[in-house]
């Protein structure tokens, strides 16, 4: 397929309190400041604090559905590492990239959790076959200030996946951060560019 008629599918997960919608919700402004089609579906799960949230955003000339379907998935992006585990399969098997934030959540809900869960899930889905780039994002918001910030070093490794210029996904950024918040995470991007190779100037 010509890249430039071809559709961009991402699928974000996380844990509700992690900013998943927020990575989602300036995906798709940055797409459509850079001249995109753009769809986004709503919310899936439990988005309070402590539940499995999931949204997808797709992006080309002309996009038709906002849904990923499993297999399709240009990125995954996991917020947490049973997040990414969850959806992996939504990745696509030979292109596709899962992009994890390395930071374990216990679900609250499950009893003896630290012992059931996969901690070696990143491995499990190397083994597997996919694509994983996986950054210690919570460490690196924490270590700017703000664990809260480790969706928005996630962007910044995203934004070097796609074809959506660098200065777009600043302007949006300044855009669509409070002003008492904008500075930390316009570093926070930077960081998560810097972190797969692609510094921000």
């Amino acid at each position: 397929m010509d890249e430039q008629e071809k559709i961009y599918s991402l699928l974000f997960a996380g844990v509700g309190g992690q900013g998943s919608l927020l990575a989602a919700e300036i995906t798709a402004r940055a797409a459509v400041r850079a001249g995109y089609d753009v769809k986004q579906t709503e919310v899936h799960g439990v988005s309070q604090r402590g539940g499995s949230v999931e949204t997808h955003v797709r992006f080309g000339p002309k996009v038709w559905s906002p849904v990923v379907t499993p297999g399709r998935a240009d990125v995954v992006v996991g917020l947490e590492k049973l997040e990414a585990l969850r959806f992996a399969h939504f990745g696509h098997p030979r292109d596709g990239v899962v992009l994890v934030n390395d930071h374990e959540i216990l679900p609250g809900s499950v009893p003896d959790a630290e012992a059931k869960y996969p901690h070696e899930a990143l491995d499990f889905l190397r083994r597997k076959g996919y694509r994983v780039v996986a950054l210690k994002a919570s460490e690196m918001a924490r270590d700017l200030g703000d664990g809260r910030m480790a969706n928005v070093v996630l962007l910044g490794a995203l934004s070097t996946m796609l074809p959506i210029p660098q200065a777009v996904w600043l302007e949006t950024l300044q855009h669509r951060i409070p002003e008492k918040y904008r500075q930390p995470n316009l570093r926070a991007f930077a960081e998560g560019r810097a972190a797969v190779g692609q510094p921000t100037p």
